[in-house]
């Protein structure tokens, strides 16, 4: 097993270096260890070793100058290969060539850098992004280190960076999330994943898989991390964490708990129960309108993302793109003008309808996917690839409805699920504070 320096979080990895327990270069190092200890997963698409030992020795005797950048300094970064970034190659999960498509380095990644991180390489995605299992025919797929044994799917589409994090090969890893593809492979993996609101986080030079519903966020081990980050990103403080006592959890009646994986049905019960016991209360909310992720997405997604390759170029690669991606992004040119912006329309009634629910609850909870993380294998048979297609039955309406969201892993044994919870547009912050809260209890009940 590969050594980990960030299983406490960010925070306490900072302060063992300014304790001098450690240096950036023995961090990078060690992360670089890792990474060629686990070259099975395939989580990377490609790694520059020298470059962030560079990085590291520099950050090193900057810091012992009296120069601190903060928790930021220093630390290993990895990056959603549909993400430009300076001196690596782009391919978006594709064997086509479209880095042309996305333009320079981008103002998010831009700015982790001046604060100090070090970007390490690119991880694998699906291909354009446009997928929640995390298979990739045309470049791989990472394997799940929840089971060394069998190669398990790591969700997507952010499957690298989540297996990165999960491996302990990085501190911080940035996905993408238009359906689910933060969430879920965080679910998968057993890690925490924030679903930003849409806009907040800027996302020039990131692949525009649909403009409409893309956000970028982060994967990492704890939800502190994602506290870190959401505050450096957008300078916005992170309040005290939200008092579990009194917290109204709406439950949503329809769509969300259907047909669940027995393993996901019991961890969700068991973990709503400790937060009752902790003093929550659930409350019951309806919203059918879940269900028309079904109709919105395709005519959505597809659309936009054709919009972004051009149909030419789409014509040009289809015969080398994976066949899971061809189909769905092919079902673009059925849309017509008007059911697309038919589709848009609908959508922003959802909003102002899902919105609606909070004068009743303070978030809504459910499991982040209805399914464990089957074996790879088992997408050759139609059935199992079609349900495990599924795990986006309950992100994407968080997507539809611009929510925020976070996945928290929530087993105690077994394979990984996640624990999601979801609040209204631009309450980024106060969801770090509620899921920080919910995070703290689930621990001190696994230790017991």
């Amino acid at each position: 097993m590969t050594d980990s320096l960030f299983h406490k979080g960010i925070a306490d990895w900072a302060a063992r270096v300014r304790r001098k327990e450690l240096s950036f270069t023995d961090t990078v190092t060690t992360c670089l260890d890792n990474i060629e200890a686990d070259s099975a997963l395939n989580a990377w698409e490609v790694v520059d070793a020298n470059a962030a030992l560079g990085s590291a020795k520099a950050m090193d005797s900057l810091l012992a100058s009296g120069t601190d950048l903060g928790w930021s300094m220093g630390l290993p970064l990895a990056v959603k290969d549909i993400i430009q970034a300076e001196g690596f190659p782009l391919t978006n999960g594709s064997n086509g060539k479209t880095d042309h498509l996305v333009g320079p380095e981008g103002t998010l990644l831009n700015s982790l850098k001046r604060a100090g991180m070090i970007a390490l390489g690119k991880t694998k995605t699906v291909e354009f992004a446009l997928g929640v299992t995390g298979q990739n025919t045309s470049r791989g797929t990472p394997w799940n280190p929840c089971d060394r044994n069998v190669h398990r799917i790591p969700g997507g589409s952010s499957s690298g960076s989540a297996v990165s994090i999960a491996a302990n090969h990085v501190g911080l890893a940035l996905g993408t999330d238009t359906g689910g593809s933060v969430r879920i492979p965080a679910a998968f993996n057993g890690i925490v994943g924030h679903k930003t609101s849409v806009r907040v986080w800027p996302t020039d030079g990131v692949f525009a898989l649909s403009p409409t519903l893309d956000s970028i966020g982060p994967l990492c081990q704890t939800v502190h991390d994602t506290g870190l980050m959401h505050t450096l990103v957008t300078g916005e403080a992170i309040p005290a964490d939200v008092p579990l006592k009194g917290l109204r959890l709406g439950v949503p009646q329809e769509h969300f708990f259907d047909d669940l994986d027995a393993a996901v049905a019991d961890d969700f019960e068991r973990s709503l129960a400790l937060l009752v016991d902790a003093g929550a209360l659930t409350v019951p909310i309806h919203f059918p309108e879940a269900a028309e992720r079904a109709t919105l997405f395709p005519q959505i997604v597809p659309p936009e993302l054709l919009a972004t390759l051009g149909t030419e170029l789409f014509e040009k690669i289809r015969a080398g793109m994976d066949p899971v991606t061809t189909e769905r992004a092919q079902n673009g040119l059925k849309v017509s003008a008007i059911e697309y912006r038919q589709a848009l329309k609908r959508q922003q009634e959802l909003i102002i309808k899902a919105n609606a629910t909070f004068g009743a609850v303070d978030c809504w909870v459910s499991p982040t996917a209805p399914i464990i993380p089957i074996p790879y294998d088992d997408l050759n048979d139609p059935v199992k690839h079609q349900r495990a297609l599924n795990a986006s039955w309950n992100t994407q309406p968080g997507n539809l409805t611009e929510f925020c969201a976070m996945s928290l892993p929530m087993h105690t044994s077994g394979l990984p699920t996640g624990f999601q919870v979801m609040l209204p547009h631009g309450q980024d912050a106060r969801l770090i504070a509620m899921a920080s809260s919910i995070e703290a209890l689930f621990k001190q009940h696994n230790k017991q």
